[in-house]
């Protein structure tokens, strides 16, 4: 199974990177905090440098399977390798699995954390000591690995929270104290671990200037300055006519206003007062898009990886890992620029069509006779996909890695459900141990 979801990275040369790669490895190297890229994770990554990051991958690997060996047992599927392997073999062809448990990112845990919530809040009976323990140290490093991971573990708490107490859905008993205090330890570790790494007792900036890139892209932000310019309080009056019209271009582009007037150290107090002031002026329209924003990033998730934007993070190779560099070069990734588009010919359908049965699983579970167990790992599924991109498209923008990193959890659980079915008719008596 492990081989399994590396064998993207194995066929590479090398694990897989992205633009961003680089941006978490410069955390520890330079001891300073960055736009959106956790220290702590940074710190994981370097760990596995003298071993050209082999480890790393091979890790995210190992926790992969453990999870989903752990979540089929926990639905009574336990002590069937071949089922196990079928399934994991199900996932590495037919959903981006691999393609992110083998790169140097940390968007594999996001399922992972997932996962974890679920076991712990409604089958932490069937754990071990050491297993809870386990589950709860993986969304302890989750949360802090990428914040947007921390927005939506709380969201993921707090609706089962509301949800549970209504009798009519039948769910199994949830131990949500264990499950919030795992998340509650991965937020405090936030500034903990940035303090511990780079001397900063702070959250890892940025989250104000990704929702502002947003506005940048519906527009809001040229609305405002064309009805409130000239102002001399304002600096980005001077740049209303040649704002970039999308969120990355605000954020990356060289030539954008953001990296000319110094980052967000140079213009949060400006980006937050637009921000606040446009809502109170145009509420609708804030509304509006945030809902638009949020819809359109639930049904956005082709499996992506990046070719031809590595810049940041090759030359990141060149300057501090020389010794890696020659091999980092000859991966097929840097090589030959694979594309992986084609593969959401068969990625695509099969998440959507896999949303769509687990949802149909919720509506009609008690005529096909779900299970408990199984109806809540539904439900904790559909709410962390929800969660996910109302976080991801309200406060940074639409983009298909952010949702596609999590929606190949939908296949797995219609894998559960198809099993269980077929056990049940089988007749074979559930392992819950």
């Amino acid at each position: 199974m492990v081989l399994a979801l590396m064998a993207p990275a194995l066929w590479n040369g090398f694990p897989l990177i992205f633009p961003d790669t680089g941006g978490y490895l410069d955390r520890p190297l330079f001891g300073t905090l960055g736009l959106g890229r956790s220290a702590l994770y940074g710190l994981f990554l370097y760990a596995g440098a003298p071993f050209a990051f082999w480890p790393n991958a091979i890790a995210q690997s190992v926790l992969t399977v453990w999870l989903i060996v752990l979540t089929l047992r926990a639905n009574g599927l336990g002590g069937r390798p071949w089922l196990a392997l079928g399934i994991v073999a199900m996932l590495t062809v037919g959903t981006g699995l691999p393609w992110f448990a083998g790169q140097l990112m940390p968007d594999i845990l996001f399922p992972a954390s997932v996962l974890a919530l679920y076991l712990l809040t409604f089958r932490a009976e069937q754990l071990a000591r050491w297993e809870a323990i386990a589950l709860a140290a993986v969304i302890a490093f989750a949360i802090p690995s990428h914040m947007a991971a921390a927005g939506m573990c709380v969201a993921v708490v707090a609706a089962l929270c509301l949800l549970t107490r209504f009798k009519r859905l039948a769910l199994p008993r949830p131990r949500l104290w264990f499950a919030a205090s795992s998340v509650a330890a991965g937020i405090a570790l936030c500034p903990i671990s940035n303090f511990a790494i780079t001397g900063s007792f702070a959250f890892t900036p940025g989250g104000s200037s990704f929702l502002f890139g947003r506005l940048i892209e519906d527009g809001i932000v040229a609305r405002y300055l064309d009805d409130q310019c000239p102002d001399a309080s304002l600096r980005l009056c001077d740049y209303k006519g040649t704002l970039p019209d999308d969120a990355d271009g605000w954020l990356w582009d060289s030539d954008s206003p953001y990296r000319i007037l110094g980052d967000e150290a140079g213009l949060s107090d400006e980006e937050h007062a637009i921000t606040m002031a446009s809502i109170r002026r145009y509420p609708l329209l804030h509304a509006t898009t945030a809902v638009t924003a949020a819809v359109s990033q639930f049904f956005t998730f082709q499996t992506e990886i990046g070719v031809d934007n590595n810049a940041p993070t090759v030359h990141m190779f060149g300057e501090h890992f020389p010794r890696l560099f020659a091999q980092f070069m000859r991966a097929r990734q840097q090589a030959d620029r694979f594309d992986v588009a084609p593969l959401n010919y068969l990625h695509v359908p099969v998440a959507a069509l896999a949303i769509a049965g687990i949802a149909g699983a919720l509506i009609f579970r008690r005529r096909l006779n779900i299970a408990p167990e199984a109806a809540a790992l539904c439900l904790t599924i559909l709410l962390a996909l929800a969660s996910n991109a109302a976080i991801c498209g309200i406060f940074a923008h639409p983009v298909d890695r952010y949702q596609s990193r999590l929606v190949l959890l939908a296949p797995f659980v219609m894998a559960i459900l198809v099993a269980r079915r077929r056990a049940d008719r089988l007749g074979s008596p559930r392992n819950l141990a």
